[in-house]
């Protein structure tokens, strides 16, 4: 540290040569990065690759497999969106404000990302089954049931991608300079029209990456929907089941297929998260 220190006061006192890049440790980093990068990529490529056209479109004009295609992305669009109107307000709490038990909280929310899906769907079905603590009384009183309805998906989803929205969107939150927040008060805008034209714009991009992640996620829910639901299937469990029936080669098609409208609305999702602030700039 007295080296550093020693340093800084040296390049204060005169002008000083900028350092050389270190060019070692960006090499090592993209090598590191390319292999990571080639895991993630080669498998998906490999799946893509092996289908024929043919296959392809075959599966592509069944109409039970574009139907779960759809069911995912209705359930996906509805878990992003209340995972974006609960979890944004209590992604900023957290940001904001300390508390006793405040570090317990964020391992709860964190909580589903660390519990096999599968026992969260048994979970969620002590809950929201046919004689869960919720299901029962609500099926009782108002009707709502979550079995084999889009309710028990959405549930099933919202519960193993939510915390995405929450930690990114606390993340955004944090990154936010309160003095901002403080200098709008003092010019008279009270705390709801400062959170709304100050914070919220700002943390913009860190709520629209998680809200990406959840919907990502949600689409790609299997373990605790097949428990909680099964049918309706979604997309996962219709591949799933093309498995099991057919074996690799039309649930490889339906994967493919999958696939792709996945990846075109995350890139399209990713996009406008990153461009709403720099439009905003202009």
């Amino acid at each position: 540290m007295a080296w550093l220190i020693a340093a800084g006061s040296a390049h204060a006192g005169g002008e000083r040569a900028a350092p050389s890049r270190p060019r070692g440790l960006y090499l090592l980093c993209w090598f590191l990065g390319s292999l990571l990068t080639a895991f993630l990529v080669v498998p998906l490529l490999a799946l893509t690759l092996s289908q024929s056209w043919t296959g392809f479109s075959d599966v592509a004009r069944m109409a039970d497999v574009r139907d779960a295609i759809v069911l995912s992305l209705e359930g996906a669009f509805l878990s992003a969106t209340l995972a974006a109107l609960a979890g944004v307000p209590l992604a900023y709490g957290l940001a904001r404000t300390s508390f006793p038990g405040k570090g317990v909280v964020e391992a709860l929310i964190d909580l589903p990302l660390a519990v096999p899906h599968t026992v969260a769907g048994i979970a969620l079905l002590m809950v929201f089954g046919r004689q869960g603590v919720l299901g029962e009384p609500l099926a009782a009183l108002v009707g709502l049931k979550f079995w084999g309805t889009l309710a028990g998906i959405v549930v099933a989803m919202l519960f193993v991608s939510a915390p995405y929205t929450v930690n990114a969107a606390r993340i955004g939150f944090a990154a936010v300079d309160p003095r901002l927040e403080k200098i709008a008060r003092t010019l008279g805008l009270n705390p709801w029209r400062t959170f709304w034209r100050i914070t919220l714009p700002l943390a913009r991009r860190g709520i629209m990456t998680g809200v990406t992640l959840t919907y990502a996620r949600s689409i790609s829910e299997f373990g605790a929907v097949v428990i909680l639901v099964y049918y309706p299937m979604t997309a996962p469990v219709k591949i799933y089941e093309l498995f099991l029936r057919f074996g690799l080669d039309q649930a490889a098609s339906a994967a493919v297929l999958l696939l792709f409208v996945s990846l075109g609305l995350f890139l399209i999702l990713r996009a406008l998260s990153r461009g709403a602030p720099e439009r905003e700039n202009r």
